[in-house]
């Protein structure tokens, strides 16, 4: 069986296999149920955000054999619900049943190293970089890099596993800090915005984007989202190209995001990209008329692509675990809900996570209006009420 392959037209009812347990799976398990699908979760944890929701939980690791043969022997198909799923789990599901993204397309996105190499042999442009991987990469021939950014090359995200650097000496320390793991040096460039693009891509090569987001982070961690992003029409053309553009030349089958640099003097640089739905695309699910995780739940089963059409201006706000201790103090208080709701243009998504904590991503709002302008605006409405700093 081809890693890529998927069933045609998987008949409602059936079960649609999930690895991974956390709120993108919770919100597929929503999209796959509403298509009349069943869904199979495997995830650690006893308990967790889609397997509260999914219609069978296996509690396994990701290599645990008998919840992967569990999972290929019910399932019609199996995706993923966030990158760092082992790809021999992947590799294992696709002897007996279907899996998209496929371990290889998986592989490429869990190190940044062996990602830069595969955008620059699609012809995408790429930051400057030089990998790190002992103490003997680090000398006077990465000064044309510096002030740079090390980043872990496994493992990393929310910001995790980066520093910034202004000297080779700081870089020796942070990569000691960084336990001396292999590393990707990036120079520290001139950013106009954060931007990302998200691709769905079926099993027949179909490839379609969503309007481009504008994405602004706090200490690493997404904190908003504009969509459509504020910049020109030829910039989001270009955005959405290079996205199709890699999704191909990958032979990729399923939902992926592209993160781009747009630098000040307008040249727009691939930063990553992330197998499955992202953070960034959740305003889809309420602004457009086909969810991310419908596209999703559609690809896996065999389904026509969905119309990606946005059909309201939307701002999408992340909620993190910080908001339930605003006071300063160690007990949790829950934010004023009411209040939020009480903004015509919100909709609150919660993901069901018992415990707050400092940077954990909680629950996300999506604020839609008539215009940008509004959206925005009600945008800071919700922060006002919530006490998040602008």
């Amino acid at each position: 069986m081809s890693e890529n392959s998927v069933n045609a037209n998987a008949a409602p009812g059936e079960f649609l296999g999930l690895l991974g347990g956390g709120q993108l799976g919770r919100m597929f398990c929503a999209a796959a149920q509403s298509l009349g699908y069943q869904v199979m979760v495997v995830d650690p944890a006893s308990e967790s955000p889609a397997a509260a929701v999914a219609d069978r939980h296996l509690q396994g690791d990701y290599l645990d054999e008998e919840a992967l043969d569990q999972l290929s022997l019910h399932c019609v198909a199996v995706t993923t619900e966030f990158e760092n799923v082992p790809a021999k789990a992947l590799e294992r599901l696709a002897k007996s049943c279907a899996v998209s993204p496929a371990a290889s397309a998986v592989a490429i996105a869990q190190n940044r190293m062996a990602e830069k190499a595969f955008a620059v042999s699609c012809g995408v442009p790429v930051a400057p970089h030089a990998a790190i991987c002992t103490t003997a990469d680090i000398h006077e021939g990465l000064l044309p890099l510096l002030p740079g950014i090390l980043k872990t090359a496994r493992m990393g995200y929310d910001g995790k596993g980066q520093v910034r650097i202004a000297s080779l000496a700081e870089l020796s320390e942070a990569f000691a800090e960084l336990n001396s793991v292999e590393c990707v040096l990036e120079k520290r460039l001139q950013l106009d915005l954060e931007l990302s693009v998200i691709v769905a891509r079926n099993q027949q090569g179909q490839c379609v984007t969503f309007p481009i987001a504008e994405n602004q982070h706090t200490d690493g961690i997404l904190a908003t989202s504009i969509i459509p992003g504020r910049v020109a029409p030829s910039v989001q053309d270009k955005a959405a190209d290079l996205a199709v553009t890699m999704a191909s030349q990958l032979n990729y089958v399923g939902v992926l995001c592209i993160e781009f640099f747009l630098l000040t003097d307008g040249e727009l640089l691939v930063n990553e990209m992330a197998p499955r739905p992202h953070n960034s695309g959740h305003y889809s699910i309420d602004a457009c008329v086909t969810s991310q995780f419908e596209q999703q739940a559609r690809i896996l089963a065999g389904l026509p692509l969905g119309s990606t059409r946005q059909h309201s201006p939307a701002v999408m706000v992340n909620l993190l675990g910080d908001l339930w201790f605003r006071d300063g103090g160690d007990t949790s208080i829950e934010p004023d809900w009411p209040a939020v709701l009480a903004i015509p243009e919100v909709k609150l998504h919660l993901y069901g996570k018992k415990e707050a904590r400092a940077g954990r991503k909680m629950g996300h709002i999506t604020c839609v209006a008539d215009t940008l302008e509004a959206a925005i605006a009600a945008a800071q409405q919700v922060r006002l009420a919530l006490g998040i700093a602008a």
